[in-house]
């Protein structure tokens, strides 16, 4: 489902913040890119929905990323922003999962249809008139995620997703993201997180890939996290939340 080949980006010459990074994620897959600050886990988002162009290739369902690919490649993609406030813009939670549907040609009634699917599916109906300045911050991030599952990608790229939720709402999220039945590429420094949702580990350090493997080894294996600037996810470390 995503390829990347080799790919390398800068911010700023002879900076790389990528260099020659290569992974593949099938359909299905749940994998958490991890890694500490500045390893290159945004950037790897970024290039994925051509919001930067670096050297190599990457591919979406087997169609390269070029400009001339964005409408398609984003529409395959869907992003949820660790910040909700800057993904969800429109009056209400519902205007909000209806503006892509309706912009990608839905009529009216097919939109309406797929937000109340999504918000069912979700158990969320009770936001859907709901004002998004008016609910909380586990709500928001709620209803962002409805917003893009009302897009109906083929692969979900989630930034921190539980970032700044207390335990009730982060464990609402998780449960959520480990029932959606579709590609996922997380990026989380909630390691306990990433084991809860993810199949397979990613670990990103100083722009390369130093590890790759099951998230249950990857994540368990303190030396490695250690020598990359992270740590044990707190269930396995023994210290409490």
């Amino acid at each position: 489902m995503i390829e990347f080949q080799h790919v390398s980006f800068a911010y700023e010459k002879d900076r790389p913040v990528l260099k020659d990074v290569s992974f593949r994620i099938e359909k299905g897959e749940a994998v958490g890119l991890i890694g500490a600050n500045g390893a290159g886990k945004s950037t790897v988002m970024k290039l994925l929905l051509g919001l930067a162009e670096g050297e190599g290739r990457i591919l979406v369902d087997g169609t390269e990323v070029r400009r001339d690919t964005l409408p398609e490649i984003r529409r395959k993609l869907g992003f949820v922003l660790q910040n909700s406030d800057n993904q969800m813009f429109m009056p209400t939670v519902y205007e909000d999962m209806v503006f892509a549907p309706l912009n990608y040609g839905l009529s009216r009634e097919e939109a309406d249809a797929r937000a109340d699917a999504v918000l069912k599916r979700l158990h969320l109906e009770d936001l859907k008139n709901r004002y998004n300045h008016k609910i909380s911050g586990g709500e928001k991030r709620m209803a962002a995620i409805a917003t893009v599952l009302a897009m109906e990608p083929e692969a979900v790229l989630m930034d921190e997703p539980t970032s700044a939720l207390d335990p009730y709402n982060r464990r609402i999220v998780i449960n959520t993201v480990r029932e959606l039945e579709m590609t996922k590429l997380i990026t989380s420094h909630d390691l306990d997180m990433i084991l809860d949702t993810c199949g397979r580990v990613i670990l990103l350090s100083e722009g390369r890939v130093a590890a790759e493997g099951p998230a249950g080894e990857i994540l368990r294996d303190r030396t490695l996290l250690e020598s990359n600037r992270m740590e044990l996810p707190l269930s396995l470390a023994g210290r409490p939340y």
